[in-house]
C-alpha cells in the first residue's frame, strides 16, 4: 500500500496540541516506515533514534523520566513487533482488551486496525501524541488511552478488562510484583494475559506474582524471537 507521510490529513481528525508538544515536534527527528503484516500493513510515525529527546517544560522530568530513557517510548523494539505480530490472528471478537506500556503501541494498532475494542496506557506524556498520529495515518479510529503508571489505581476511570497484553516491561527489580499487581486490579475475575518478554531475569518472579493472583501459566519459546511469551488464564 503506498504511504505519503505528506498527504493531507482530515483536519477534522487532529487535535489541537498544546504549545510544549508543538516545541516537542520542532525539536525532535523523527521517521515514518510501513511495518508489513500478512493480511495488511501498518504506517507508523517514530522517533528517528534512541538520540532524541524533548522536555521543553519539564513534564517528563517531572514523572521521574530521564533524558536518557525519556526516547524509549518511541522506539519500535523487537519484542513489540512480536506482539503486534501475534496479535494479527489472535481472537478478539467481544473481548476488551488492554495494553500496558503501549509506547509506540504497534500492537494496538493493529487491534485497532481489526477493529477490536483495544485501550492503551503508558506512563510517558508523548505517548498519545503519537498515537492519536498513527492510528490517523492508518485512517483508523481513534484509540483510548489513559496516562497511568503501575502504581496508579484507577478502577473506575481504567476499568477491568478481558485480555490483557504488554511488551519488555519487566526491566526492573521491582517490576514483577507491581506489575503483576496491576494486572490483577484491571483484569475480569475470568480474563486472559500475555506478556512477551526478553531475556531480562524477571520473568519468573513476575510469573510466581501472578500465581499469588490466581493465574496459571505457561511459557512459549519462539525460534525467531530472543524471549520468551507469557500466557496467563485465570
Amino acid at each position: 500500500m503506498p504511504f505519503d507521510p505528506t498527504a493531507k490529513r482530515d483536519p477534522s481528525r487532529l487535535k489541537l496540541a498544546t504549545k510544549a508538544k508543538v516545541a516537542l515536534m520542532s525539536h525532535i527527528r523523527i521517521r515514518y516506515s510501513t511495518i508489513e503484516f500478512r493480511k495488511f500493513d501498518i504506517h507508523v510515525r517514530t522517533l528517528r533514534d534512541k538520540q532524541q529527546f524533548s522536555d521543553p517544560e519539564g513534564e517528563a522530568s517531572k514523572l521521574g523520566i530521564s533524558s536518557a530513557t525519556w526516547p524509549f517510548f518511541g522506539i519500535i523494539w523487537e519484542s513489540g513487533i512480536h506482539l503486534a505480530n501475534l496479535m494479527e490472528d489472535h481472537p478478539v471478537g467481544g473481548k476488551s482488551i488492554l495494553e500496558i506500556g503501549c509506547g509506540i503501541g504497534l500492537a494496538s494498532l493493529v487491534l485497532n486496525h481489526r477493529g477490536a475494542n483495544i485501550t492503551a496506557t503508558d506512563y510517558h506524556p508523548e505517548v498519545k501524541v503519537f498515537l492519536d498520529e498513527n492510528t490517523h495515518l492508518n485512517k483508523d479510529p481513534d484509540i483510548s488511552f489513559v496516562r497511568t503508571s503501575w502504581d496508579d489505581h484507577l478502577p473506575n476511570t481504567l476499568g477491568l478488562f478481558d485480555f490483557i497484553i504488554g511488551s519488555d516491561l519487566l526491566y526492573e527489580q521491582e517490576h514483577p510484583g507491581i506489575l503483576a499487581s496491576f494486572i490483577n486490579r484491571h483484569a475480569k475475575k475470568k480474563s486472559t494475559a500475555l506478556i512477551v518478554a526478553p531475556q531480562r531475569g524477571y520473568s519468573c518472579r513476575f510469573m510466581k506474582h501472578m500465581t499469588e493472583f490466581g493465574f496459571n501459566h505457561s511459557v512459549n519459546q519462539h525460534k525467531l524471537f530472543t524471549g520468551k511469551t507469557l500466557c496467563f488464564t485465570r
